[in-house]
């Protein structure tokens, strides 16, 4: 029974599942299955990656297991997706998954995945990677670098992500929108400030981060110490020294 069981997984090319999934792909329940699928698992040949949730032991993508122990509610983000995107040259172990639901960090096939809750609002730019049953949802390219700006501590190194944002192309009116969505005034400032003294091509995004500016003084890094010269119209404080900031394109 359990060669059938790995049969029909065959058949329909399934390598990760829940019971939900199981069904909707073959049309039959996991429960008639159980004693089979019980051997497998004892037998090390399926693996439970959580509790409801299954893959092949030789199955290690991990960025469709952060998937699933969102339960398909979550998106690949932050330093994940930018790595994805080619965006960064710096490596993370650790998976991170944007939902807007509270999950407990956690471990699976020695890969730590960190969950980070969001506001319904900020939960936005989503698509989908991947194909049939290898698929995820993933931010896309500008909701990946607003989200980065916005929590810089799921980012890796703050010149990584400058390099990044001054490095490549992007759809000005998706970052409009996606910082819009995200709301955090002080990411808005240091994006649009380094556009600006990059000169990027992006004149309605540097347009519209200015019209956020208000009294409040930033950090432009913020975590460096709280010295440094202050940008006024830019309401921050150059806290890392303007030549090393614009060298960062070229290194």
């Amino acid at each position: 029974m359990s060669n059938d069981l790995l049969k029909i997984l065959d058949e329909y090319e399934i390598d990760i599942f829940t019971e939900e999934d199981f069904l909707s792909r073959t049309g039959m329940t996991l429960r008639d299955w159980i004693n089979p699928l019980r051997t497998l698992i004892k037998n090390g040949i399926i693996e439970i990656i959580e509790k409801g949730k299954y893959c092949r032991h030789n199955f290690k993508d991990e960025f469709v297991i952060g998937y699933y122990l969102a339960s398909k509610e979550g998106a690949i983000a932050y330093w994940s997706a930018l790595n994805l995107y080619g965006l960064t040259e710096q490596i993370s172990n650790t998976v991170f998954v944007q939902m807007t639901k509270v999950k407990q960090d956690k471990e699976v096939f020695h890969i730590p995945y960190q969950f980070i809750k969001v506001k319904k609002e900020k939960f936005t730019g989503i698509q989908k990677s991947g194909y049939g049953n290898h698929s995820y949802l993933i931010t896309d390219k500008e909701k990946t670098i607003v989200d980065c700006f916005d929590l810089p501590q799921y980012a890796g190194e703050f010149p990584g992500l400058i390099k990044a944002f001054v490095s490549n192309e992007w759809r000005e009116e998706k970052l409009i929108e996606y910082a819009k969505s995200v709301n955090n005034q002080a990411a808005i400032k240091r994006m649009g400030f380094i556009a600006q003294s990059f000169e990027l091509p992006l004149n309605e995004f540097i347009e519209f981060a200015q019209s956020k500016v208000t009294r409040t003084i930033s950090l432009l890094d913020n975590t460096l110490p709280d010295e440094g010269r202050v940008i006024t119209n830019w309401g921050l404080r150059l806290n890392l020294s303007l030549e090393d900031l614009l060298q960062l394109r070229y290194y």
